[in-house]
């Protein structure tokens, strides 16, 4: 990858254990991503995901290594990082234009309020929330409640924006519809996204890449799987495009099976260069960063184990 927006070096979490033993959740982790790309983390709880977002968002610092998001090293909080939790995290008694010109204000201190006002309203009527700008949380259905967050958060126009499963507690029909708004936002805006997701075809629809993990502790980054699909995929398409089926399946069978063997079935898998994997027709292909290293094996096999 040419332009790296986004490069995670090497890090590594661990924490001290009984006994003065140290339990390693993932190490000697790499990472990149384009400016303007979606991307996506699949793995089971306890591989470090939202460990990794933590570190992106400043919240968390890594044991070892280094994050660099737009050529500066990441050494705490930002507004140009902007984070949409798995809960709202709304202020209770702040309106919804309350709630999104608090973050704006936060950032363009010298703003008079009319301007702050006209900004915050700007995002509120993107993410569809116009004429309940007045309303408190205690007012608002989950789903809008998640609006007002993705509104607070595009509104001071960071450089990324990073999500822990922000879908994950809504209903099936409100998930879809702010998935729906999400991936219009972020192709309209060019908005640069790392996701955190326990669900396959959410990736699928959602993502540009997605990064897949071993089970933890001593995760690793095991894949890179490139979305065969056109950018302008709409969800009603997603199931009758040619690929689909094998790109969901790879991903189901890493989850299933590999997530957990793969670091003893892969000894000479190296973190630095992680195997780039395009889905296509009538096998996958592992882009290993030479020419050399590139092969190709058939939907159901080791990829790891392939002469």
């Amino acid at each position: 990858m040419t332009d790296k927006f986004v490069s995670i070096e090497g890090i590594a979490k661990r924490y001290p254990g009984a006994g003065g033993a140290t339990t390693t959740i993932f190490e000697n982790l790499w990472l990149s991503m384009a400016r303007g790309e979606f991307c996506c983390v699949i793995g089971h709880s306890g591989c470090g995901k939202t460990t990794v977002l933590n570190i992106l968002a400043g919240l968390d610092a890594p044991s070892e290594g280094a994050v660099i998001v737009d050529g500066q090293a990441i050494s705490g909080t930002s507004l140009d990082r902007a984070v949409i939790f798995q809960s709202h995290a709304l202020l209770p008694w702040r309106t919804v234009l309350g709630n999104v010109a608090y973050a704006v204000s936060s950032k363009w201190r010298s703003w008079d309020r009319a301007k702050v006002k006209a900004h915050a309203q700007t995002f509120i009527d993107l993410v569809g929330l116009t004429g309940s700008e007045y309303k408190r949380p205690s007012e608002l259905s989950g789903g809008m409640k998640q609006r007002v967050g993705i509104a607070r958060a595009l509104s001071i126009t960071p450089k990324m924006m990073l999500m822990d499963e922000p879908f994950s507690a809504l209903d099936a029909l409100t998930r879809g519809t702010l998935q729906d708004e999400v991936r219009r936002i972020c192709l309209e805006t060019g908005q640069t996204a790392f996701m955190i997701t326990h669900d396959v075809d959410e990736a699928i629809y959602l993502a540009d890449k997605i990064f897949l993990m071993t089970n933890g502790p001593g995760a690793v980054l095991a894949e890179v799987v490139e979305n065969p699909l056109p950018r302008d995929r709409a969800r009603t398409d997603l199931h009758r495009h040619p690929l689909y089926y094998a790109l969901r399946n790879h991903i189901i069978d890493f989850l299933v099976a590999r997530s957990k063997t793969f670091v003893a079935e892969t000894p000479d898998h190296d973190p630095r260069n992680v195997p780039l994997v395009h889905i296509g027709k009538p096998g996958l292909t592992i882009a290993s960063g030479s020419e050399e290293q590139r092969q190709t094996w058939t939907p159901g096999t080791n990829p790891g184990l392939s002469a």
